[in-house]
């Protein structure tokens, strides 16, 4: 990777830092205390604000939006389109995590509506996921990612271009498109798969990210590289599943830049090589 870039990276933690952006999130409140504890570690400032009724007003103190369907209602929705709607007025940016997206008609129906209704800036979720808001076949099993047809890289790509945004696929190596370039993060240990909410954590990360990185590739490559690099560091401390979720989030709040820097693995490749990836 080119050293500028992995710069341009390292420098965005001490940004978030300085600047302590409010991340508005409308989430799954299966994992909400770990989201907002990931918010503040990473040094942003997080608000759970589920209510219709004042979204629009906590978005407006926002710099960044957060919309997670994990534990979506037809009403949590509408409140999403509210905040997002009040975002994209303000130029806020929205990060949409499509949890479950092809396990159920809710969940498919939920996420596309928030993809054609507003103009979502980043989305965030596994393959699978993806993969079927892209109009592909894949096998979600309850919110997991059971299986795609096809290449990651490619469907990152394919679906940037389709709904013009940034698309970030996590999962063994994460990949983010914009449609012009593919990033590809090699970081990351698989103990974090065995823990419930590290998508949703990461998702909050790259909302951090983007509040002060209006390059939105880079602000989610850099963020899914720093989560990833907590994670390999956690797991020199602990193998268990409790103590290695402490770890980590010691971890994420300890990132600094030269170790960011140092153990990032990050690459950039034109669109036109997302066949090879």
């Amino acid at each position: 990777m080119n050293d500028s870039y992995l710069d341009k990276i390292a420098s965005i933690p001490g940004r978030v830092r300085r600047e302590r952006p409010l991340i508005h999130h409308i989430t799954n409140m299966v994992v909400m205390n770990d989201t907002a504890n990931i918010t503040l570690f990473i040094g942003a400032s997080p608000v759970m604000a589920h209510a219709a009724e004042e979204v629009a007003e906590m978005v407006s103190m926002a710099r960044a939006l957060v919309l997670n369907i994990g534990t979506l209602t037809p009403g949590l929705v509408d409140a999403m389109l509210v905040a997002g709607k009040r975002a994209n007025e303000l130029g806020v940016p929205v990060v949409l995590d499509p949890v479950g997206a092809g396990a159920t008609r809710l969940r498919t129906d939920s996420a596309r509506r928030l993809l054609t209704g507003l103009k979502i800036d980043i989305l965030r979720g596994n393959a699978a996921e993806i993969s079927i808001l892209g109009g592909r076949d894949a096998e979600v099993k309850g919110v997991d990612a059971a299986g795609i047809r096809g290449n990651a890289a490619e469907i990152a790509r394919d679906v940037a271009r389709e709904y013009g945004l940034v698309v970030a696929i996590t999962g063994k190596r994460d990949f983010v498109s914009d449609g012009n370039k593919i990033a590809v993060v090699d970081n990351g240990h698989a103990l974090m798969g065995n823990l419930t909410g590290t998508g949703c954590m990461s998702t909050s990360i790259v909302a951090a990210f983007a509040a002060v990185e209006r390059d939105y590739m880079l602000a989610a490559a850099g963020a899914l590289a720093l989560f990833g690099v907590a994670g390999e560091l956690a797991a020199e401390k602990s193998s268990l599943p409790g103590s290695f979720k402490t770890a980590i989030f010691d971890e994420v709040y300890n990132m600094n830049e030269d170790t960011l820097r140092a153990r990032a693995r990050v690459q950039v490749f034109e669109a036109s090589e997302a066949d090879r990836l």
